[in-house]
């Protein structure tokens, strides 16, 4: 895990700095994933003042010298496809580039002038005219469902249709459009690895699981697969903590779609853009926030800070855990044993006391969290 900005978020922000686009996601924690535009990802949402956790799932491992993809290449010159589904702008290129190093690229460029070209969305629509290649089809959402209905509606029955792959096979994709009678020639443009470094990815598994990061970005599918597969035995723990408190930011449908067949709620932008995500970042996750009025004053829980009366007054992760159990139940008495299932593992009864007391020095306002004698903490109501 590499936090890209460790301790800059800790000073107190005014109510007017606040209330600058730059301060949206100030007090937030958020987990990001990918490894090809994770600087991308991170500058976004730093710039909107959130505290990012990089850690990759997986890593992109062109295979220019791959012999399956040598094969498949030389199955479409052997047998020019009559449609050729272009996934991603990065699989167009890398697959361009491979056939220029076989000497095939003027074949290869002739059969796929002669083709219908579907690009599935922006980035690959822009690689194939970059190749002097025109497109003849983009589904609107971008989701490989649209693109089938679009192909058997138009009749693929004795056609041939080449498929680039998306980092792994698709098989319900590929056995649907076999159905509908097209034979179908699979294109492994790239390939999925673990990442180089797995720390960081296990890492962040644990954050999730304690509640320490306040949302996740996914740009895809695969990276879904990887932090469950990362989370081992945890994965049933670590879905119930995006189920509930952690929330889960997908680029797109195809990328949620593990998650959503996990029954686990998602927020995707309405375009497959790294930009709308973050967009969506920034309008979602505050209205998750817990606002309460304590003692005349007006209280708002950010991941790791408190807004305070229009300021924001970040915490360290004990005294937070603490503020959020007692905000959760406004007026009811938590005892230390209960306030102490709030901390991180390892902790004693002391620690909750000490946990209470850094809590009111960071908030710096008398009388939000009540001692009630040998029973325990509350905030009044």
């Amino acid at each position: 895990m590499t936090d890209r900005a460790p301790g800059a978020r800790r000073a107190v922000l005014t109510a007017a700095a606040l209330a600058e686009p730059t301060a949206a996601l100030s007090g937030y924690t958020i987990g990001v994933t990918a490894d090809h535009r994770k600087d991308e990802v991170a500058t976004l949402l730093e710039a909107r003042g959130a505290r990012v956790v990089l850690a990759p799932a997986l890593r992109i491992v062109p295979i220019s010298d791959d012999a399956e993809l040598r094969a498949a290449t030389r199955a479409c010159l052997d047998t020019p496809p009559d449609i050729v589904l272009v996934n991603t702008g990065i699989g167009m290129r890398g697959w361009l580039e491979a056939a220029e190093g076989w000497g095939l690229a003027e074949p290869l460029r002739a059969v796929l002038s002669r083709a219908y070209l579907v690009a599935r969305g922006p980035k690959a629509r822009a690689a194939v005219r970059t190749a002097g290649l025109h497109d003849q089809w983009s589904p609107d959402g971008e989701g490989y469902e649209e693109v089938v209905e679009h192909l058997t509606a138009r009749g693929v029955s004795g056609l041939t249709v080449a498929m680039q792959l998306h980092g792994e096979s698709q098989p319900e994709y590929t056995e649907a459009l076999e159905s509908a009678g097209a034979r179908v020639i699979e294109l492994p443009v790239y390939r999925w690895a673990p990442p180089t470094d797995p720390a960081p990815l296990h890492r962040l598994v644990d954050l999730i699981l304690g509640r320490l990061v306040d949302a996740v970005t996914f740009t895809s599918a695969a990276a879904v697969r990887a932090v469950l597969r990362a989370a081992g035995t945890g994965a049933d723990a670590l879905l119930d903590a995006l189920r509930d408190d952690v929330m889960a930011a997908c680029v797109g449908p195809v990328t949620s779609a593990p998650l959503r067949r996990r029954d686990v709620p998602v927020v995707t932008p309405g375009k497959a853009r790294v930009s709308a995500l973050v967009r969506t970042i920034v309008e979602e996750l505050p209205k998750r926030a817990v606002s309460l009025q304590v003692a005349g004053h007006s209280i708002t829980l950010r991941g790791h800070a408190a807004v305070i009366d229009g300021e924001l007054r970040p915490l360290a992760p004990a005294p937070m855990a603490v503020l959020r159990a007692l905000a959760n139940s406004p007026g009811r008495v938590l005892s230390r044993a209960a306030l102490l299932q709030a901390l991180p593992r390892g902790a004693d009864e002391h620690a909750v006391e000490m946990a209470v007391a850094r809590l009111r020095a960071g908030m710096a306002v008398p009388g939000v969290v009540q001692t009630v004698v040998k029973r325990g903490y509350r905030i009044p109501v």
